[in-house]
């Protein structure tokens, strides 16, 4: 597995109390994808039992950790908050060679379901990110919002923050909007969008070939 030591501070908190605290915080890619964090165990301030489990004052996470030589992993998600530097980080740690850019567009988008003109643009945010298929956010006023059908969905993205959804017809979660971005993604605030690999989309007339990625059967 490949593995860099990160240069930045990493704290982790669960049930108020700090449970680790590292200034030498190693990034582990267990999956090609993301990265995740294994902390030197002398900066893991919490009791590790033998059997992976967390102790935290009165608080027991089971399972919660997996001791590797000198490195602990703890779970991500079993925890109550990560911070990088002082800023919190959500679902896995940033990939440091990972780019998320958000480029103003005049080209004209359009998408279609089941071949019907849901949404036309000629005010497009495109996002470019490592990896994944060119993603076209739209302004609500380019969408037609009647045949949207809002999805009780919400997922979290490291890089973007929370997106909620909404679903056209029989296509569950195939719109979504991210309405309170992070910083570095306020360009796409309250813009919504499709995905690219289960609807038809035109770039300036263009049919696109429908891409390949993890989300495709999703």
């Amino acid at each position: 597995m490949r593995k860099e030591v990160s240069p930045k501070r990493v704290r982790v908190y669960a049930g108020g109390r700090l449970v680790a605290d590292s200034k030498a915080p190693v990034l582990v890619w267990e999956i090609p994808h993301y990265p995740t964090y294994y902390l030197p165990a002398a900066d893991v301030l919490a009791e590790v039992t033998p059997d992976g489990d967390v102790v935290v004052g009165d608080v027991t996470l089971p399972g919660a950790a997996t001791r590797v030589d000198d490195l602990v992993r703890l779970e991500f998600s079993a925890m109550d908050e990560w911070l990088e530097e002082d800023e919190p980080i959500y679902v896995h740690p940033r990939d440091p060679y990972k780019r998320v850019d958000i480029l103003a567009s005049s080209r004209h988008v359009e998408v279609r379901i089941d071949g019907e003109t849901v949404a036309s643009s000629r005010q497009p945010r495109i996002l470019f990110e490592t990896s994944l298929p060119p993603r076209y956010y739209l302004p609500l006023s380019d969408v037609r919002m009647e045949l949207l059908r809002p999805s009780a969905t919400s997922t979290s993205c490291p890089y973007k923050g929370t997106a909620s959804y909404w679903s056209v017809g029989d296509h569950e979660d195939i719109v979504w909007i991210y309405r309170s971005p992070l910083p570095e993604s306020q360009k796409i605030t309250g813009m919504a969008c499709f995905y690219n690999e289960k609807v038809d989309l035109y770039v300036d007339g263009e049919q696109q070939e429908r891409p390949r990625s993890p989300f495709s059967d999703a």
